[in-house]
Parts: C-alpha cells; structure tokens; sequence
C-alpha cells in the first residue's frame, strides 16, 4: 500500500490533483482511497472527490496535524482492514502543515505500506500575491516538501514561469520542483505522477516520462525532526486565515440553470464584500449547490481572481443541498461570517428557494476532539 500526502495552500489545485491521481490508477486497475481533511464540520471536496466514483474517508473537525492525529490513525487502520487499498491519497486542509502529517503517519510503523514523498501544490498564478499576504506559513510549507509543484502554470505568462520556479527552488534547495497543470496532460502530469509514485503496477509503461526510475524515492526514508513545540503548533491560527463553513438544506428540486445563477450571484456578492475589508485577500471561497441533474460547484481563490464553475453529475438520491467554505486573509472571522450567512440567505430568498440552515457551524481547534470518522464506501 502506498500513502501519498499532497498538501499545498488554500486554492492550490489540491483536490483537483487528487481527483485526477485517483481516477487514473482506478483505471490502471489499483484499488484508491482518499482522505480529505477540511475546515469545520461541512465538508465540500469531500462530496465532490465522491461524486466522481471514489472511496473517501472525510475528516472535517480541524486540522489534521494538531487535532485528529488519533482518527488519522484508526482511519487508516480501518482503510486497510476493510477496504485493502494500493493507493491512499491524503489531502489536507489548505491551512494545515502536511509534513506533520506525513511525518506522524511514519511513526505508525505500518506494515506493507510505502510513505511517498511530501508533495506540496503552489498555485504559481498567485505566488506573488500568496507571499505577500500568508508569507510566513506558505513558505513553511514550501520549505517542508519534498516534490513542489508549481501548479496552474496555464494560467501564467511564459515570461513568467521560470522566475517562479527558480524562486521556489531557492526557497528550499533540496526539493524536487517540477511545473504542473492538473487540467493537461503532458509531460509535466506525467514526470509529476513518476516523480510523487514511482512505478505502480498497471500504470508503467502508459505514458512515457522524463524522469528517471528510482528517482521517486527523494528523501523517502527520512523522517523531518519536530521542532521545540511543534505537536501543540496551532496552523490554523499561525497562517493568519479566518475561516467559516455551513450548509443549507434546499427544499424541493432547484433547476440547473436556477443553481447556474444563484451560485454566480451568491460568489460574485461574497467577493465584493470580502474585498471591501480585505482588498488584496487570498485563501479559498468554495460553494457547492445540487440541482434537480447536477452539482454546481464554485470556486474564488483571491481578490483579482475570477470565479470558476465546475458541474458534476449528481448521485442518485442526494438531498439538495448548499454548502459553502470560507477561507480568507486579512479579515475578522465574525465579519466572514457575516458576510457569508447574509448573503446566503438574502439570494436563496430572493431566488425564491426555500431552505433552511442545518449546519451552522464554527471550527473549533480542539486537540481533544476524537469524534467518530464516517467511512464513505462508493461500492
């Protein structure tokens, strides 16, 4: 079995990487099962990793590294016992620090199972803005990774590639850094899987890579030290990111072009408000919203961002549902929420969806917290 943790940012093409890893070794044949860990209880990638076809086990009551190190452990464990995967891809929070992760579940000392090396995603479109307002935390995570992926490099200037790449590799020399678009497949995707999963049986051999054999195995076997104080390091607070989930229940079948414009309504009004106290912000607005034959999904990913829509096919029997997750710099958490809730409930009245809110919830950093895990199974 092997256990590939992609961290990266809010908004760094995460769960996009991991729907795509996934789906390809599915279709090589291998058995993939993901974990996703969000911000507070409402979980949005989750649903969406799910709807396209793969086991997931969603971990939504804080932050991996500090709070749920326990479930960590009892999920794989379960994972293993029931579901007997090849793959497990872990996807944290955006605000989390993966090598803790990565570096806890070494420490589990399980058997038949290979730890791959940590890779961090960089949304290389906002590398500039990212540095400027969450400097001190992404470049932990940067500094901490083992393969960096310079992530969405169709969405920047050729002119501008190289200077990101050469500074990224300058912030940590030792790292294997490699350019990245989860949208394409080219030989970028395919020195990216070689280099994070070395040779998996069924995958050899279908596309030809760059990257030479063995090569996959970059600091494999090291296990980063913890530094003075690390197990109570509170990441969330330390990236300066106030954050706020909730959900809502929609009563009755919505039409897909009726979700089409109230996701794009609810987004576009969200951001003109965020930016009005926050005019320079990164982080990650996500909103997730079930038609009577679809799921709109929504993203945001900084103030001179545009919104981007994604529309999933619906499994049968969902309940409809609105889901939202919030993730902003430079703002006051009671103002986000706020921001969030009034908007919400103004558009879906005014849209004349009826709804209620089932799941306002805060995201309480317990390092106590050892709530039940909900196991996913798609078969």
């Amino acid at each position: 079995m092997k256990i590939l943790v992609v961290g990266g940012f809010l908004g760094s093409g995460k769960t996009s990487t991991i729907i795509r890893l996934g789906k390809e070794f599915s279709d090589a044949g291998q058995k993939v099962a993901v974990i996703v860990n969000e911000i507070g209880e409402v979980g949005i990638d989750g649903d969406v990793i799910s709807k396209y076809g793969l086991d997931m086990t969603e971990l939504t009551s804080g932050c991996i590294c500090c709070s749920l190190k326990v479930n960590m452990k009892t999920t794989l464990a379960i994972l293993k016992k029931d579901y007997s995967p090849d793959i497990i891809l872990i996807e944290p929070t955006g605000i989390a620090f993966p090598h803790i992760i990565r570096n806890e579940i070494s420490l589990m000392d399980l058997k038949d199972t290979t730890i791959q090396p940590l890779v961090t995603l960089i949304d290389g479109s906002r590398f500039k803005q990212l540095m400027k307002e969450a400097k001190n935390f992404a470049m932990r995570q940067i500094i901490d990774a083992e393969i960096l992926g310079v992530n969405k490099i169709d969405l920047i200037d050729e002119i501008r590639i190289p200077i990101i790449q050469a500074s990224v590799q300058q912030l940590n020399p030792t790292a294997k850094v490699i350019l990245l678009s989860a949208s394409k497949e080219d030989e970028h995707w395919f020195d990216f899987v070689r280099l994070a999963m070395g040779d998996v049986p069924g995958h050899e051999g279908i596309h030809e890579s760059q990257v030479a054999r063995g090569e996959s195995a970059i600091r494999d076997d090291v296990v980063a030290p913890k530094e003075e104080g690390e197990e109570e390091l509170n990441s969330i607070e330390a990236s300066g990111i106030s954050s706020y989930a909730t959900e809502y229940r929609l009563e009755g079948q919505v039409s897909s072009d009726l979700a089409r414009e109230t996701a794009k309504e609810i987004m576009e009004t969200i951001k003109s408000k965020v930016v009005e106290l926050s005019p320079e912000f990164v982080g990650h607005i996500k909103l997730f919203i079930e038609s009577d034959s679809n799921t709109i999904k929504t993203n945001l990913t900084g103030f001179d961002q545009d919104i981007t829509m994604e529309v999933i096919d619906n499994v049968a029997g969902d309940v409809p549902r609105l889901k939202v997750l919030s993730a902003v710099s430079s703002i006051d958490r009671e103002k986000l929420v706020n921001i969030v809730n009034g908007t919400i409930s103004g558009i879906l009245g005014a849209n004349s969806i009826a709804f209620s809110n089932s799941k306002p919830h805060n995201h309480d950093h317990d390092h106590g917290d050892t709530r039940p895990i909900n196991l996913v199974n798609n078969n």
